[in-house]
């Protein structure tokens, strides 16, 4: 699966004052008199979002984690929290079937990558020849997979969650990767699952 480590929008001043009318330092002085350190992120999203009449999540969302970055807010491994990204897609097949052609290697690398390998096993690994791996933490048949995750040009390690559930006899997937270091690294794998979660789709309807 190839990621494309690139934004949606320009972090820069100029781009966030034509989007939201405030530049990035304007709308970290007004967080700060907002008390955003000590409310939290999801207030400060919040707060953001209600504040810029007729914008999207993004820049709310942006300016909440990079305001925490600033401030130099690290959890315990010295690394800020960062962001996290939810693809979700539902598909018209059972849950038996979507996750057996995840966990199958022909299947996987049909969606995923066609190198792509997996070992779908606690301590196994997954790997394709865009330079994507991880290793499998937690694995639990039918209902979720947890693991590591790397791709190049990533800042750090992150973790990807994969979760099958049954909607009636179809399958909701979510797939969401947390720890994620910039925004263009979030951006570019929102945009790579979307892409990979429609060939899923395809091949598990086909």
């Amino acid at each position: 699966m190839q990621v494309a480590n690139r934004p949606d929008h320009p972090l820069e001043d100029a781009a966030c004052k034509e989007a939201t009318g405030k530049t990035i330092a304007q709308w970290f002085a007004e967080l700060d008199a907002f008390g955003a350190l000590d409310k939290g992120r999801r207030e400060s999203v919040n707060h953001l979002y209600s504040s810029i009449p007729g914008t999207d999540v993004w820049w709310p969302t942006t300016l909440a984690v990079e305001y925490e970055k600033h401030k130099g807010i690290t959890k315990k491994d010295g690394l800020p929290e960062g962001y996290t990204i939810c693809c979700t897609k539902t598909i018209a097949a059972p849950v038996e079937k979507t996750y057996a052609a995840w966990t199958d290697s022909k299947g996987f690398a049909s969606f995923f990558c066609a190198s792509g390998k997996q070992d779908a096993k606690e301590g196994g690994q997954l790997s394709c020849g865009c330079g994507c791996k991880g290793a499998f933490s937690r694995v639990r048949p039918n209902k979720d997979l947890r693991m590591t995750w790397e791709h190049p040009g990533a800042s750090a390690p992150m973790t990807l969650d994969v979760q099958f559930q049954d909607n009636k006899g179809k399958t909701l997937m979510n797939v969401m990767t947390s720890r994620i270091q910039t925004r263009a690294e979030a951006d570019g794998l929102r945009n790579a699952w979307t892409d990979a979660l429609n060939r899923l789709k395809a091949l598990v309807e086909s």
